[in-house]
């Protein structure tokens, strides 16, 4: 079993920054790939940004040079960096792991707005 634990989320005026942490703990050796998704009304849940084991990184197109997916495997950790936030990136945002089984974080909101 994995449990993840997200924080960092809140409200940010749209161009604003927030970076999102998520902390990994359980039968963390058996994961390979973390990843932020977010869902926001009415909407369905869509992969933002992934990252490795090795670092390899992959993002959604819309969030391409503006988040920044970074993982720390001493800490078990892993961030989301957001950048030139917009209206659109209002969401819950989850915390995601893979390994044999795939988890899924509580969700932290994510409100950009003025």
């Amino acid at each position: 079993q994995v449990q993840l634990v997200e924080s960092g989320g809140g409200l940010v005026q749209p161009g604003g920054s927030l970076r999102l942490s998520c902390a990994a703990s359980g039968s963390i050796f058996s994961i390979n790939t973390m990843g932020w998704y977010r869902q926001a009304p009415g909407k369905q849940r869509e992969l933002v940004a992934a990252i490795t084991r090795g670092g390899s990184t992959r993002y959604e197109d819309s969030v391409k040079g503006r988040f920044t997916i970074s993982r720390d495997n001493a800490k078990n950790t892993v961030y989301l960096q957001m950048n030139s936030l917009k209206p659109e990136d209002t969401a819950v945002y989850y915390c995601n792991a893979a390994s044999a089984m795939i988890y899924w974080g509580k969700g932290t909101l994510v409100t950009v707005s003025s």
